[in-house]
């Protein structure tokens, strides 16, 4: 990029060049206009600023959305872009483990290669280990609450189930955290996130995660208070339906992961009873020497099918059921960007509700109410376009899985059936 990319702020009502995030350090600037209540709690403003565009170059209109896939067009997402245009590349690879007095870790190379301003380098190398990814993670949360932030990949197995220091559980996770970052990188704007650009550059990442945390306690704490009680009267018509999709998302999808994990663990059982089976056919085919041809067919048919079955029982979990609990996992991030949604909208018709009980004229609702309905406003339109990219990107992803998963079972069959 030839000038310094700066980080998009949230979409929202206002000129993108002027709003500061909602959510960010407030500041001293005179809100908008005065506002008056409306069901919905979206009141239109109207936008100065026509001359406006993206990081990348692209043109942006600033008129008022008029639904969330016009407003997800008007971002024009990484993913709509040719991969010419992208500034930003990040890779998880080289897995090695760490053996410690105390402890016993796994630490990953995380590279990247950009041409962003905000970088003092056009290539980074450095090594995490999964607490880092989750550092990572919370503070995206932290500092991006109206934003989905991808979900990592469970940080915990059941003991005896699983060896987490093995080659395979290893290289499923690698997958994983590579995913996370990717689809970090590919948001527009969690990717200038400057605690992203910490965890891809900083060489020793310990620093940087001991500061900050006694103010995070208390912003945590303002948070969940913030509402003292109020109940939220209803959610819009549209997030009730979102929170409805999720809810039955997650059931259904719950529900094919269990299925699906009790497929694989009966083709395994199956796969063990098969193996002990061949050898049978060989040993008596050496018994009867007129049948010994047909028998040794049998127990090379026999074994034909134990590696056509293995394979398909590795695809199924090394491919199938990560994506399944990524998905799962994606479920409940977006269910908690929903709550937090309901929480800023609880704590706006609390505000209104306040004000309207001290029966003052005011030519101006007071600039609190004004800048808690901003709130309301841009959790709504960042919501509403996560929602629409995450939805994008479930269906690339179910679309391929499934495809995969039916090629691979037609492979598996041809290779059972040859005579």
């Amino acid at each position: 990029a030839a000038g310094a990319p700066k980080p998009l702020p949230s979409s929202g009502p206002k000129s993108l060049r002027e709003m500061p995030h909602p959510l960010a350090t407030s500041s001293s600037e005179e809100m908008g206009p005065a506002l008056t209540p409306s069901p919905d709690l979206l009141l239109p403003r109207s936008i100065a600023d026509k001359d406006l565009s993206l990081p990348n170059g692209t043109p942006v209109d600033t008129s008022s959305p008029a639904s969330s896939s016009s407003l997800l067009n008007r971002l024009q997402l990484d993913d709509d872009l040719d991969v010419e245009t992208r500034d930003l590349f990040v890779t998880v690879d080289d897995p090695k483990k760490h053996v410690c007095t105390m402890e016993t870790y796994i630490t990953y190379r995380v590279t990247t290669k950009t041409t962003r301003a905000e970088f003092d380098l056009p290539e980074y190398s450095v090594r995490r280990r999964y607490q880092d990814f989750d550092w990572l993670r919370n503070k995206l949360e932290e500092s991006q609450p109206t934003h989905l932030i991808p979900p990592l990949p469970e940080k915990f197995v059941v003991k005896g189930v699983v060896d987490r220091f093995s080659e395979e559980f290893v290289e499923t996770r690698r997958k994983a955290l590579d995913k996370f970052l990717k689809r970090i990188t590919d948001h527009p704007v969690l990717s200038f996130n400057e605690h992203f650009n910490v965890f891809l550059t900083a060489k020793d990442l310990n620093a940087y995660k001991k500061q900050g945390m006694a103010l995070l306690s208390k912003m945590g704490e303002s948070v969940k208070y913030v509402t003292g009680g109020y109940k939220l009267r209803s959610r819009p018509l549209e997030f009730a339906a979102i929170g409805d999709y999720l809810d039955t998302f997650s059931l259904k999808l719950g529900t094919i992961d269990r299925i699906a994990q009790r497929i694989i663990k009966e083709q395994l059982e199956y796969l063990v009873e098969l193996r002990e089976y061949g050898p049978v056919y060989s040993t008596w085919g050496g018994l009867e020497v007129e049948l010994s041809e047909p028998l040794e067919g049998v127990s090379a048919c026999i074994g034909n099918c134990c590696t056509a079955l293995e394979e398909l029982s590795e695809d199924m979990t090394e491919d199938f059921l990560p994506v399944l609990r990524e998905y799962i996992l994606y479920a409940e991030s977006m269910k908690n960007v929903l709550k937090k949604r309901d929480q800023v909208q609880a704590e706006y018709e609390a505000k209104l509700e306040a004000v309207a009980l001290k029966r003052e004229d005011r030519p101006k609702v007071p600039a609190d109410v004004e800048k808690c309905q901003d709130r309301v406003e841009c959790f709504n339109a960042d919501l509403k376009a996560d929602m629409e990219r995450w939805q994008n990107n479930k269906r690339q992803d179910f679309r391929q899985l499934l495809m995969g998963m039916a090629d691979k079972n037609i492979q598996y069959y041809e290779k059972v059936c040859v005579t």
